[in-house]
């Protein structure tokens, strides 16, 4: 075999072995959706029955102490590790890595140009220390019910003095239904 031959031989080989580093499998793809389904699901049905019983000011504490245990739930189920983040967070446990950051700003962007967010994921893999790990993220879209209840324009009173009382640097309100709220973002090593 030439020079010329081989050159080309390994160029095709990195350029493959670089693709499939960015490209994730569709079984873990699949994962990840399903345990992002599970969560959005699971933490909705908690929030609208929490308004209905007890008005908005109880979805603070399903946001507060419930989402993260059934995200911790999910985790173990899926064996992976799922969390929620956003630009503008209530609670600054969730704020964005680096990636995220740069994720969520493209899912805006996206949105800002007619995407539909509701539709809008993303996912690669990436080098995390010494492995190669899944990254993927499922944008959040404002809805009118129930999202606007807690992060909306025109809180509640009660509901405002809870939420400076439980998150004093909150940032996750006067959002629009249809607005990017944040995302799920699961890890899968």
């Amino acid at each position: 075999m030439g020079l010329r031959s081989t050159a080309a031989l390994v160029t095709c080989a990195l350029l493959a072995s670089h693709a499939l580093a960015g490209a994730p499998s569709e079984a873990p793809l699949a994962e990840a959706r399903a345990a992002v389904e599970a969560l959005g699901e699971g933490l909705k049905s908690q929030l609208v029955t929490a308004i209905k019983a007890e008005g908005p000011v109880s979805a603070i504490s399903v946001c507060k102490t419930v989402a993260p245990m059934v995200a911790e739930e999910i985790s173990k189920e899926h064996g992976l590790e799922i969390e929620r983040t956003a630009l503008r967070v209530r609670n600054p446990a969730n704020a964005p890595d680096q990636w995220e950051r740069t994720v969520l700003e493209d899912f805006v962007a996206q949105i800002a140009a007619g995407a539909n967010p509701v539709a809008l994921e993303h996912s690669e893999t990436v080098p995390e220390g010494d492995t190669m790990v899944l990254r993927y993220m499922k944008a959040i879209p404002t809805a009118a019910e129930p999202c606007l209840a807690c992060h909306g324009s025109n809180l509640d009173p009660a509901l405002k003095a809870e939420i400076a009382r439980l998150y004093p640097n909150d940032q996750a309100t006067n959002f629009k239904a249809g607005e990017l709220r944040g995302a799920f973002t699961v890890t899968i090593k």
